[in-house]
C-alpha cells in the first residue's frame, strides 16, 4: 500500500452525538427548500401554492390529484412530504401534486390576485380579507 486511505476515518469529535436516534430527531426546518404558503412554478409553467401538512391532507380529502410532469412517485411508497425532496403544491387547476423540489422554482413577480384566487380555491383565508 502507498498509503492513501480513500475514505479516511472520523475524528472522534464527528462521530460522537451523531447516532441514529440524533438524526432521527433534527428537524428539516433548517434544509427546506419551500416553506409552505411560499408560491411556486412548476417546470411547464404552471403556478401553485406550497401546502402545509394539514393543508395537503385537507386536498387529498377534496380534490383530485394533478400527477402532472415532475410529481413525486416511487412504487410502493407513499408520499412523505418533507419539503426538502417532495414538495405539496395546490395548483391553478384545483389539482395538487407532491411534487419534487428540483422540479419547482419560487415564484415572487406573481399577481395579487391570481394569488388570492389560489388560495381562496384552496380553502384559506386571503391575507388582508376577512
Amino acid at each position: 500500500m502507498n498509503g492513501f486511505h480513500p475514505n479516511p476515518p472520523c475524528s472522534s469529535r464527528e462521530v460522537v452525538g451523531r447516532g441514529r436516534a440524533d438524526l432521527k430527531e433534527e428537524p428539516l426546518r433548517d434544509r427546506r427548500l419551500f416553506e409552505p404558503g411560499d408560491l411556486v412554478t412548476s417546470f411547464a409553467g404552471q403556478i401553485g401554492l406550497v401546502m402545509s401538512v394539514g393543508e395537503f391532507e385537507q386536498a387529498k380529502a377534496r380534490f383530485r390529484e394533478g400527477r402532472r410532469l415532475g410529481h413525486y412517485f416511487a412504487p410502493g411508497c407513499c408520499a412523505n412530504p418533507d419539503y426538502v425532496t417532495q414538495v405539496p403544491v395546490f395548483f391553478e387547476d384545483g389539482t395538487y401534486d407532491v411534487m419534487k423540489a428540483m422540479n419547482l422554482r419560487g415564484k415572487k413577480d406573481v399577481h395579487e390576485e391570481k394569488q388570492n384566487q389560489i388560495r381562496k380555491m384552496l380553502g384559506g383565508s386571503v391575507p388582508g380579507k376577512r
